[in-house]
């Protein structure tokens, strides 16, 4: 039997039994903002969903992790180091530690953004 998330605003993922999630269904669209819901956060790294409205953006900024974006819906233009790079449902970008990067939803756009910190 499927392990189904039950709304509890954890992830289960230290249960110790495998967890499903309607990941797309986790976030959702708010007009003129941009909606992020942590999923799990710790000194290992963070799992973090987002929800673009259209014309919503993240401004310039670096991290001192690896990230790692998953377009789960939508489109948009993630600049990584100057160099911008349209991602849509289905992409996958990795971006490297310090190095400057700003995302800007082209069209309603949700994404999964992965960060390790080893």
């Amino acid at each position: 039997m499927a392990h189904e998330c039950t709304g509890c605003g954890g992830c289960g993922m230290t249960t110790g039994v495998a967890s499903h999630f309607p990941v797309a269904e986790m976030v959702q669209y708010q007009d003129d903002t941009v909606v992020s819901r942590t999923i799990s956060d710790s000194e290992a790294g963070s799992l973090t969903l987002f929800a673009f409205a259209e014309g919503q953006r993240l401004s310039t900024h670096s991290a001192p992790y690896e990230a790692i974006v998953q377009v789960i819906d939508g489109e948009a233009v993630i600049t990584v180091g100057g160099t911008p790079y349209r991602v849509r449902t289905g992409d996958m970008i990795v971006m490297p530690a310090d190095v400057p990067h700003a995302v800007d939803a082209v069209k309603r756009f949700k994404m999964i953004l992965t960060m390790f910190t080893a």
